[in-house]
């Protein structure tokens, strides 16, 4: 494995019964980038970030984080911080409870460092402490998918993957929190594998894109490069009229 790599995926291929979900993806995630996956609806995005995780497992190929196999028994739980695509929060846990979960999970701290570490983690993803004590029906969608990237965060990851962040968020709301992932990123240097379909994200966040498609990676680079691509889906994603005012913008 190349030590610039975080994860290196190979000839990876993936079945549901009878139906081919991928075929022979190569694919890196390269240490300290922002790596976007985008794709139609049903490409296999979010199946691919399972199998990154070792949430789900391929039906062939290989699959290596950190340096191992993960069918070697890699553990990813303390390495790698996860931000579904709808929060998935606790409903029955407040604001705290949330974030606390992990860090309880370890059993190695005591309450009143976790407590220190909540609050760490809610005032670095900008909500103010009495947000702690909220159920999740509570909060606006922007201050779920900050919750959720705090509990993402909270025993601070070398790799985070980030499945549609900004889905049904606002446009300020989408921008503010576009923003806040960028600055984490520039202030901790983790990796982020990120799902999206959202262009602004993209242009706002990536420092390369991957693009499945006919179910296997059809083109990835920095975004200037893959719409150069003449694949049908990436002209059809990246060169049409909306697409051109978002990245000329």
């Amino acid at each position: 494995m190349n030590e610039d790599n975080i994860i290196e995926m190979r000839r990876v291929g993936t079945r549901f019964g009878n139906r081919i979900i991928h075929q022979n993806v190569n694919l890196d995630v390269k240490k300290g980038e922002i790596l976007g996956i985008v794709g139609g609806s049903g490409s296999g995005k979010t199946t691919l970030m399972r199998e990154m995780i070792g949430l789900e497992r391929p039906t062939e190929g290989e699959i290596a984080a950190f340096g191992s196999p993960l069918d070697a028994g890699t553990r990813l739980r303390d390495r790698a911080g996860v931000l579904f695509q709808s929060g998935a929060l606790f409903t029955a846990l407040t604001v705290y409870d949330n974030i606390a979960l992990p860090l309880r999970e370890l059993k190695l701290l005591d309450e009143e460092l976790i407590h220190e570490l909540v609050c760490m983690k809610l005032s670095m993803v900008g909500l103010e402490a009495h947000a702690a004590y909220l159920l999740p029906a509570a909060l606006s969608g922007g201050m779920v998918k900050r919750v959720a990237l705090a509990r993402a965060l909270a025993l601070e990851p070398e790799l985070l993957f980030l499945d549609e962040p900004t889905s049904g968020l606002d446009p300020i709301a989408s921008e503010a929190f576009t923003r806040l992932v960028a600055n984490l990123h520039k202030e901790l240097r983790f990796t982020v594998v990120l799902i999206t379909h959202d262009l602004n994200t993209v242009k706002d966040l990536c420092h390369r894109v991957a693009v499945l498609a006919d179910r296997r990676v059809v083109a990835v680079g920095p975004v200037d490069e893959v719409v150069e691509s003449r694949h049908p889906f990436v002209r059809r994603f990246f060169q049409g009229e909306y697409a051109r005012r978002i990245l000329q913008a």
